[in-house]
């Protein structure tokens, strides 16, 4: 697959081990990168992320071939494996680095989110999804031990406590989308 074919999608859905570890999983996704995007300072690195000092989400950005995975699955399976109606939090993550968040990279991208929050909001959630919908900033990787940190850490507590269920779920709902 030649790069220039894949479209790029960016998701902050409380902590990037999280949303890495699903997305990972999707047919047509070729690369999930966490990191750092929606604040405004550069170069940031986790502990300024996480003490709240540059107002970043934790995120992943996503290459993906729009002709085996559409740009509306991946919004399914975002809104499904995280809690869009909590601000600033997911689970035991507090802090508006966990918040829920859609980095729209074009126009079109914008419309179909949009839809699928009004939609949602008016079939699925008891309360408003909060998940902020913005132009994607610029996206800062995430120091080296936090890729991939679901798969050389299964056995964490936190990874069995809280990633494991998010997996659990896409193995059973998302089966027509799992490579």
């Amino acid at each position: 697959m030649e790069n220039n074919k894949l479209e790029t999608a960016t998701f902050a859905g409380g902590c990037f081990w999280c949303t890495e570890a699903v997305f990972k999983r999707i047919k047509g996704v070729e690369r999930v990168l966490p990191g750092y995007t929606g604040g405004e300072v550069k170069n940031p690195c986790y502990r300024e992320v996480a003490m709240g000092l540059t107002n970043h989400a934790e995120a992943i950005q996503i290459k993906y071939n729009p002709a085996l995975i559409s740009y509306q699955q991946l919004l399914a399976v975002f809104f499904a494996t995280h809690d869009p109606t909590t601000l600033n939090r997911q689970a035991n993550d507090v802090g508006k680095h966990y918040r829920s968040a859609i980095f729209y990279h074009n126009d079109k991208q914008y419309e179909i989110a949009k839809r699928v929050i009004k939609e949602l909001n008016a079939t699925i959630y008891n309360h408003k999804i909060v998940t902020e919908l913005t132009l994607a900033k610029p996206f800062y990787n995430a120091e080296s031990e936090h890729v991939d940190y679901y798969d050389l850490n299964k056995e964490q507590p936190y990874c069995q406590a809280i990633i494991n269920p998010k997996i659990n779920l896409l193995l059973t709902r998302f089966k027509s989308v799992l490579k």
